[in-house]
């Protein structure tokens, strides 16, 4: 591979404290370029990483910083404010707009600083990017978001109003693991919150949490946060802070190359199109979009499967410090690689596989690489797949005067979540034994995984949180209404946005209403019960239905349409095999469980057994859109 031997040697200046307009100063890194044991004189080109996971723990793992100054960068790594070593208080994602651009404007102010900074990380560190962009800072050229958001509230932290429970999760074990200072000033304090006791998986069966009653209530910024997201439902200015939703603020980024990186399981598959889309249409700069099968993570794309499925050797990037090499070099030095040149748009079909399980137990899916052009695809078809009262899914408008399926939705029995687009759903198990400093230890081996993201079969299993003897399929409870085609004739690729839009009811003022999309295998020698393998999902809240984030209370009974957004997919339906749909009104602990009440969210008291109801019926015609790719 190109530049995969280092140039220069590196010198690293540790915890120089930057200061922010509010004179908190933010601990960063700064690998710097050397020869024989000097500094590379000049203004080097500037690559920044800002972290809320420990920039030290980050660099032990992934060396990134270490690999790009030995390319001749100089590569700035900075703990978020409140973390590990660096001022100030934590707060969920909203001081990182102001304190990247502070940053930015400190390095540029830097003799050492090169006209054009780059910038890269994932998840958290992938916001930073954004949320600083949303500023317009003069010197930003180029970012790599890897797997970053767009807009938390329409998806990645609340979608239709239920919100992703793993930022809860994240709360819980990221104070424990925060070593600042200021933080646990009384040794108690983290003697307390290292037990890992009650575990969040404890909580998870007694939400929504309330002030003072966790252990959060030892570490103030984060519990404040923590009821702030677990209350704030409404769509109001609190969503609207570009560190929140850069996509408020696409017309104010800087002329910065970007390329955008997601996974077709990752938690912001969404956000990571819309952000294409949205920030590409505006930008003179090139924009360009990569996504591959892969689940959430730095190290993600260099993986071959995702959950239980496997896709193949060349699923998996041969290096992605690389991609991120090329991108930077292109847009900060001005090679003349061919990162820019190529087509804007690259994913991984999935699909085509063989079927088998291999060596590794997970089932061969398969896919191929390919280039497009633009997002959604110009030859898409968008087909309407129809939900018939008798579990069917085709083409048909329904022709019945009166059509329906009615079941009981239980709060209290929610339907357990097998898969899908998650991450940081752990919970802090404590330190291994021994141990007593948790920058010691990697992050991995102090978390106990909740829920698994990726692709699974949809059958309960005794590992799977909230799923109970026999272990069933999940098609099989009665909250679960299935809708599926009859076997495929030939191949069907889908591969683009997602909406399922649904006539419905209930015996509740508010209530909650999911959508799954699965891929069906028929029989195998390897599977002979089938495979039900998840593609994408989502849920939407009936009191947030009009799409506006602003409660909307149904009148129970009444019949009024919603519109189910899933995370765009591309996947190919092999020959014999089935598009299936299932429709229920939980998916825990992905979502939070809609208690049925109407109460305000996150001070819920009581829970109610609701009656909900869809329709598939003449001028009620329940459907699922499908972005269909011609041969």
């Amino acid at each position: 591979m190109p530049h995969s031997v280092p140039e220069y040697d590196v010198i690293v200046d540790r915890d120089v404290m930057v200061p922010m307009r509010d004179g908190a100063l933010m601990a960063t890194d700064i690998y710097r370029p050397a020869r024989d044991g000097k500094l590379v004189e000049g203004r080097l080109p500037v690559l920044l990483n800002r972290t809320p996971y420990n920039k030290v723990d980050n660099e032990r793992a992934s060396g990134y910083n270490r690999w790009f100054a030995g390319r001749g960068y100089i590569a700035i790594s900075q703990d978020c404010r409140g973390c590990y070593r660096s001022e100030g208080d934590v707060h969920f994602l909203l001081p990182e707009a102001e304190d990247g651009f502070d940053t930015l404007a400190w390095i540029k102010q830097q003799a050492w600083a090169g006209e054009k900074v780059g910038a890269w990380g994932t998840s958290w560190a992938a916001w930073t990017q954004t949320s600083m962009a949303a500023l317009g800072p003069d010197n930003l050229a180029a970012m790599v978001p890897n797997m970053s958001g767009s807009n938390a509230y329409t998806s990645s932290v609340r979608h239709g109003g239920a919100l992703e429970l793993r930022f809860l999760a994240w709360a819980f074990w990221h104070s424990a693991l925060n070593t600042q200072a200021r933080l646990k000033q009384d040794p108690h304090i983290a003697a307390s919150l290292m037990a890992g006791k009650p575990s969040f998986r404890d909580w998870l069966t007694r939400l929504p949490i309330r002030p003072d009653q966790t252990q959060l209530r030892h570490t103030p910024p984060y519990e404040c946060w923590a009821i702030e997201l677990t209350t704030a439902a409404d769509y109001d200015d609190y969503w609207k802070h570009p560190s929140m939703n850069p996509s408020l603020y696409w017309d104010n980024y800087p002329d910065v190359a970007t390329l955008y990186v997601g996974g077709w399981y990752d938690s912001y598959t969404r956000g990571t199109f819309e952000s294409f889309v949205g920030h590409g249409a505006v930008a003179s700069a090139p924009v360009h979009v990569l996504v591959g099968p892969w689940t959430h993570g730095g190290a993600m794309p260099e993986r071959t499967y995702a959950g239980d499925v496997e896709f193949g050797e060349s699923a998996a990037l041969p290096d992605f410090r690389n991609t991120h090499l090329n991108w930077f070099d292109a847009a900060l030095k001005g090679t003349n690689g061919t990162v820019h040149a190529k087509a804007p748009v690259r994913i991984f079909v999935m699909g085509g596989g063989s079927g088998e399980k291999d060596g590794s137990g997970r089932l061969v899916h398969g896919g191929v690489w390919r280039d497009e052009q633009e997002w959604p695809l110009a030859r898409t078809r968008f087909t309407s797949m129809f939900l018939s009262g008798n579990g069917m899914l085709d083409t048909n408008t329904p022709s019945e005067v009166s059509s329906s399926t009615t079941y009981r939705f239980d709060p209290s029995n929610p339907v357990p979540s097998i898969g899908g687009n998650v991450s940081s759903l752990s919970s802090f198990k404590g330190l291994p034994s021994g141990a007593s400093d948790p920058e010691s230890v990697p992050r991995s081996e102090t978390l106990d995984e909740i829920m698994a993201a990726g692709g699974f079969d949809q059958v309960e299993r005794e590992d799977i949180f909230g799923s109970h003897s026999p272990y069933l399929p999940l098609g099989s409870r009665p909250d679960v209404l299935v809708f599926q085609t009859p076997p495929l004739e030939e191949n069907m690729e889908v591969t683009g946005p997602i909406e399922v839009r649904l006539w419905v009811s209930s015996s509740a003022v508010d209530t909650d209403f999911t959508a799954k999309l699965i891929d069906v295998y028929p029989s195998s020698r390897w599977y002979p019960n089938g495979y039900r393998l998840n593609l994408t999902d989502s849920i939407m809240r009936l009191r947030y239905r009009n799409g506006d984030g602003v409660p909307d209370f149904v009148t129970p009974g009444d019949v009024v349409e919603i519109t189910i957004t899933l995370y765009p997919t591309s996947n190919v339906f092999a020959q014999g095999h089935r598009v299936r749909l299932d429709v229920s009104s939980s998916n825990f602990p992905r979502f939070d469980v809609n208690p049925n009440t109407g109460e305000p969210i996150g001070r819920e008291r009581r829970q109610t057994v609701a009656n909900n109801t869809v329709y598939h019926e003449a001028g009620r015609g329940s459907v699922l859109m499908l972005p269909v790719i011609p041969k």
